[in-house]
């Protein structure tokens, strides 16, 4: 047998985030391409949600096969102590490298590999890129001219549809991320209070200098959730605002089905759109 990993017979990886994207071009690939060797691999911080990995279980179901799964080293309360409890930021994202490029790259070693990224015709962004040069980013929906209606479609005719997150979360990742907003952070809280209490349990105030340690900005999580009916009414307005801005547009310009499958997804489009960005992509695809 030929070995893999070399320039003329690299291997072939596609990253499973969790969310729509990737799990939709997995199921895509399944379908259009003929690659038997094709590895389908999750890095799994051992911090996703319940949702997450229920949904990871569906898709295997469905490609009829095992995604592997990647787990960082060490905890994330190792890399947090060696971080001297400064918790992971938009600005200082040792989680992500810690618990989700490093193990992938460490998976790949010297292997050239074509590493699959789902991202679509309609967006912009292009995904996480290593800069080692043995690893080549590929872009099947971009290739093909798939947007957002065809992923839906994918998602709906494979029996997969949306991870449950939606309803209340616009990422996949780590049940902590950083990235949520207040009404993701009362969704934590509402739907899964162990785990906010957990991520609670990680801000902390320093005896000696009074530096406090707390997931946002804006103070502990707390008085962050403190005025749930405030937080859903600026969250509703949000999205009447966005659903509006829509209206007088062409049906070909709005025909990407923001409410494609029970509503929910509509939530995740809203939060992506805010100025806080769209999170860590490795993560999130």
């Amino acid at each position: 047998m030929e070995e893999r990993g070399t320039k003329d017979n690299p291997r072939h990886i596609l990253s499973i985030s969790g969310g729509k994207d990737s799990a939709a071009l997995a199921i895509y690939m399944s379908q259009t391409r003929n690659i038997e060797e094709l590895e389908y691999v999750f890095m799994d911080t051992e911090q996703e949600l319940k949702e997450t990995y229920d949904y990871l279980d569906k898709l295997e179901s469905i490609l009829g096969c095992n995604i592997i799964r990647l787990k960082p080293k060490h905890s994330f309360e190792h890399y947090l102590k060696l971080h001297g409890n400064f918790l992971p930021s938009v600005r200082q994202r040792w989680c992500t490298i810690n618990m989700k490029i490093k193990p992938f790259e460490e998976f790949v070693g010297q292997d050239y590999i074509f590493s699959y990224i789902g991202i679509r015709a309609d967006e912009s962004r292009d995904g996480y890129i290593s800069n080692q040069s043995n690893i080549t980013p590929v872009y099947p929906f971009k290739e093909d001219g798939l947007i957002k209606a065809d992923i839906y479609r994918l998602l709906e005719d494979s029996g997969l549809s949306l991870p449950e997150y939606y309803k209340w979360r616009s990422r996949s990742g780590c049940y902590f991320c950083f990235y949520q907003r207040k009404v993701e952070w009362l969704g934590l809280k509402e739907n899964h209070p162990d785990l906010y209490e957990k991520a609670k349990a990680f801000e902390k105030v320093d005896e000696n200098t009074g530096k406090t340690f707390n997931w946002t900005d804006k103070g502990g999580l707390d008085e962050l959730t403190k005025n749930p009916g405030i937080i859903r009414e600026n969250h509703k307005k949000k999205m009447d605002s966005k659903m509006n801005s829509k209206k007088n547009k062409r049906l070909i310009d709005v025909y990407d089905r923001e409410d494609p499958i029970e509503g929910y997804d509509t939530f995740s489009e809203v939060m992506r759109d805010e100025e806080e960005g769209e999170g860590c992509l490795i993560c999130t695809l």
